[in-house]
């Protein structure tokens, strides 16, 4: 059974772009670690502080930012890191070649339930004439990434992780330390009958979204003509995990609560490596009104809906929003 850094060299991936990705695998094993031990890790409960998004974190929130800060900084190929839980760009190794976007901690609200947990990753290139630490190294479409990958904390400890030449599933070995290959080349399933999205937001929707969703509702006695079920984890790892593996379509779309706020997701460390791993794995990732990778950025921590997964099901999604 191949380990991860074998299909890395197999991929020719560049040497100094597998040692950034053998520092996320590194900081990740131990998250894991942590995550198995809850409670007996006192790592559990929330702290008195908010975020920059104005969350309030979680102790494993703060513990797994910390870990993954501390070890990228120290990686000599690392320019800067840009995090959900850091107010702006941290800065590097000034020679460094490459930017790292993370969520070290997505699902918060699942980690005193030992529900689905999971740390979400995008790697850039650093672009020349810009400061190493500069906000503007960031605000690269997400077609510029060279690798994107999420680790899912569950049963087991999964790495999902692309570079571009398709989407790979690694299991941690937890005997060895190992990622071991265990899904080469996934494929997602063009059609499905299964969708995930937080309903307790429907009457913030647009009345397009709320038309598509009941269609789906009404299975086959409606406009769709056959059965669906929801599924929701609270955590985005969670639920694109299950669209990877099984098909489906997953959906956070704007809604009207706050002008200022439209939308929940984070472009740079969410939508954009989701969106990657979902394309190279023959699916599909939009906004409601464009493909995700297409976006430019503007600011270090722009929102932006999310509709993603089995690709025919997503292009019905844009219809109803057309």
């Amino acid at each position: 059974m191949k380990n991860l850094f074998s299909v890395l060299r197999s991929d020719d991936v560049a040497d100094d772009l597998v040692r950034v990705i053998e520092t996320i695998v590194d900081a990740s094993k131990e998250i894991a670690f942590l995550v198995r031990q809850g409670a007996l890790a006192g790592v559990l409960g929330s702290t008195q502080d908010e975020n920059i998004q104005g969350e309030t974190q979680k102790q494993l929130d703060v513990i797994s930012n910390q870990l993954l800060k501390d070890l990228l900084l120290a990686n000599s190929a690392v320019a800067a890191i840009a995090s959900e839980e850091e107010d702006t760009v941290v800065a590097g190794n000034a020679a460094g070649k490459y930017l790292v976007a993370f969520d070290p901690l997505d699902g918060s609200s699942n980690i005193d339930i030992n529900g689905q947990i999971g740390t979400i990753f995008s790697i850039y290139r650093v672009l020349d004439g810009i400061a190493h630490g500069s906000e503007e190294q960031f605000k690269q479409k997400g077609a510029q990434q060279v690798c994107a990958g999420y680790e899912l904390y569950g049963p087991s400890t999964l790495l999902v992780i692309t570079t571009g030449k398709g989407t790979h599933c690694f299991t941690l070995d937890s005997t060895q330390g190992n990622f071991l290959l265990t899904a080469g080349h996934i494929r997602i399933a063009q059609d499905t009958q299964e969708f995930a999205i937080n309903m307790s937001n429907a009457r913030f929707w647009n009345d397009n979204m709320r038309s598509y969703i009941d269609d789906l509702i009404l299975g086959e006695t409606g406009a769709r003509g056959k059965r669906y079920n929801m599924r929701w984890n609270a955590a985005m790892v969670g639920d694109v995990h299950r669209v990877m593996t099984r098909g489906g379509i997953f959906l956070y779309p704007s809604d009207n609560r706050n002008a200022k706020q439209p939308a929940k997701l984070r472009l740079l460390y969410e939508a954009n490596p989701m969106a990657m791993l979902i394309e190279n794995a023959g699916g599909k990732a939009c906004s409601e009104t464009q493909r995700i990778l297409d976006i430019q950025p503007t600011q270090l921590h722009e929102r932006v809906a999310v509709i993603l997964g089995s690709a025919n099901e997503v292009s019905e999604c844009l219809g109803y929003l057309q």
